[in-house]
């Protein structure tokens, strides 16, 4: 095929989905001439699964993303139509903002950032070839004959590479919702050195909802008074829609049973890695047998469609099957399928093949982000393209690569998990994940990470305003809830909050034991122009005082080990006293610091004294 030139730029990002847009937009937005290659401009940031942004732990990435510089948040603001906290009831570490969003507006208004971002052009097309010069990348060939000039590459292809939809007896090469498949780049990554392995997730049904008897659900409506997502956001965004939940039954239960035979997952049909924490509903109907029942949340695609998606319901049933399953349930029994249920299969690679960089260690100028490194999920995408992103563009200009710790950053835990232990399977941030997680809050991501960009053009007049406005009215509330507060009034509170405070000096110590923050503002009549969710952030703070300080330790001594770096042509073989477990893992992951190598499965701590001593000597 003959080839032409369309064009040349700094960084050529493959895909469209949530980590290529954030990898496209930094890029652009730190200066750098970016050009976004999609298999189909239709198919920008699509949510093929859930139409939600954030959850568990997820709500903690998206903050950060926004921190960084990041556009999911902004977007899913724009686009919310109801706002949730998950986990309310327990401490603030583990609690996670969550949002339904309009499906088509969140495409249509990512889009249109896109499109109108200085140093951004879209290209729809295929990349068949990543094209190299010596052991570096130089640019991307489509499958039109296109060649696209770059310094470096990010792929972002996310599920779509050799993509097969299974449903029953069934097999098409597809990508999600009927998109093209991309065919092309595989064989190349090979050829490159990445190791490919084959991943499987899946997602449920759409309904009619004119066909749903809501009134046999239980409504979920959205809540008042949680933030939003972006902290450039003056507002949170206004629930417009509700949910339902509803529960499967018996009789789902033998649907599913009797016709396991037709189950690609149960029939050897599928043999590739499944996600463990996201699993299909005939998964969890066998693997928790003594259930009765299981949650199914009915949740709408967007205020301009009928379309309502089936959470906990995802499938890879025959057609038929998936409607006498749908019509068992409560609320469901005339249910119309608009979109039936599916498995998808794809490519991904190794992640022990990239730096924490997102750099491929044997192709300079390479980087991976999303659901190519064997992650699940929009937003554990979206924190890789951004990273990778900034990476690739720091490279460029000559910049400290960007690495954010485990002690930093929620994104720092997910990029080092993937880039030290890989992945057998699709990975799915958790808060259990996170060792750090009481310093690693939502409420405080802008505090944690927003500095880090400030001599960047990340850190527009906007952020700046929004963060020194947030910092300030911390630094207050913290210093006002520190100083002392009237003996009477405090013995007086206690006794109205059945707290044993009379001893308590400051208004911080009535927090400590078990005030609420806003309860002790509103009775001494302090920080009355302070926002609730500063507040919140100060009481935080203020309760878990013992445990950051511990952790402050903690993080000090891990610190030590990460400072001591590895050489790169170290030889695992020749030092005596590793054992052969430890060898053979080390030698797999080559880590770059001493740190790292303490965090790889298989290596303990007296393999790391071994590498210690290793070192000294060789010095």
């Amino acid at each position: 095929m003959k080839t032409f030139s369309e064009g040349k730029f700094d960084i050529c990002v493959i895909g469209a989905g949530h980590a290529g847009c954030e990898a496209a937009l930094v890029s652009a937005r730190l200066g750098l001439k970016t050009c976004m290659l999609t298999l189909n401009l239709d198919s920008i940031a699509f949510m093929a699964c859930n139409p939600s942004i954030g959850g568990t732990a997820k709500g903690h990435l998206v903050r950060e993303i926004d921190a960084l510089g990041g556009e999911m948040g902004v977007n899913a603001d724009k686009t919310a139509i109801q706002m949730r906290m998950l986990n309310e009831g327990k401490g603030e570490a583990v609690q996670s903002l969550r949002c339904q969003c309009d499906k088509n507006a969140y495409h249509r208004e990512m889009k249109r950032t896109l499109e109108n971002t200085k140093n951004l052009r879209i290209i729809q097309g295929e990349a068949a070839e990543i094209l190299t010069d010596g052991n570096k990348a130089c640019g991307v060939l489509t499958t039109y004959g296109g060649k696209i000039e770059a310094k470096a590459v990010i792929i972002a292809t996310g599920v779509y590479l050799n993509a097969e939809i299974v449903t029953g007896e069934l097999r098409q090469k597809s990508g999600p919702s009927g998109f093209a498949p991309a065919t092309a780049l595989t064989e190349n990554l090979i050829k490159l050195g990445f190791n490919v392995r084959r991943f499987k997730t899946g997602t449920p049904a759409r309904l009619d909802g004119r066909t749903v008897d809501f009134e046999k659900c239980v409504m979920q409506e959205g809540e008042t008074g949680v933030p939003a997502f972006s902290f450039l956001s003056a507002t949170a965004p206004e629930n417009k829609a509700v949910c339902h939940l509803t529960y499967t039954n018996k009789s789902t239960h033998e649907v599913i049973l009797q016709n396991l035979d037709r189950s690609p997952l149960y029939n050897g049909d599928i043999k590739s890695a499944g996600p463990r924490y996201c699993p299909s509903i005939e998964t969890k109907v066998v693997r928790f047998s003594d259930k009765e029942r299981h949650q199914i949340f009915l949740e709408p695609e967007g205020l301009d469609t009928n379309e309502v998606y089936v959470q906990g319901m995802s499938s890879s049933m025959p057609h038929d099957i998936q409607r006498d399953m749908y019509r068992s349930i409560e609320g469901l029994e005339n249910c119309d399928i608009m979109r039936y249920a599916y498995a998808i299969e794809y490519d991904c690679i190794d992640t022990l093949n990239i730096y924490p960089t997102l750099e491929f260690k044997k192709v300079e100028g390479i980087y991976t982000a999303g659901q190519i490194n064997g992650t699940s999920g929009y937003e554990e995408a979206a924190a890789q393209g951004l990273m990778a992103g900034i990476n690739a563009a720091f490279k460029i200009m000559n910049k400290p690569p960007f690495v954010l710790g485990r002690n930093e950053a929620y994104i720092g835990v997910l990029i080092d998990d993937l880039t030290t232990k890989g992945t057998e399977e699709p990975y799915r941030m958790m808060t259990s994940r996170a060792e750090y997680r009481i310093a690693l809050r939502q409420d405080n991501a802008d505090f944690r990470l927003t500095p880090k960009i400030a001599s960047t053009p990340l850190y527009t007049a906007q952020r700046r305003s929004a963060f020194e406005k947030r910092k300030a009215e911390f630094d207050l509330a913290i210093k006002v809830l520190n100083e002392r507060a009237d003996r009477e009034k405090v013995e007086a509170f206690s006794s109205e909050n059945g707290i044993a405070g009379a001893a308590a000096r400051t208004y911080a110590d009535l927090i400590r034991r078990g005030a609420k923050v806003t309860a002790v503002c509103g009775y001494f009549g302090i920080l009355k122009d302070v926002s609730d969710e500063i507040l919140k952030s100060a009481e935080a703070e203020i309760k878990y005082e013992g445990y950051l300080k511990k952790n402050a330790q903690q993080i000090e001594k891990a610190a030590k080990l990460e400072e001591k770096r590895l050489p790169d042509d170290i030889d695992y073989d020749e030092i005596k006293g590793l054992r052969i477990e430890a060898r053979e893992q080390l030698k797999r992951v080559r880590p770059l610091t001493l740190g790292q190598a303490g965090r790889i499965y298989g290596v303990n701590p007296a393999d790391v004294t071994v590498l210690i001593v290793w070192l000294a000597t060789r010095k």
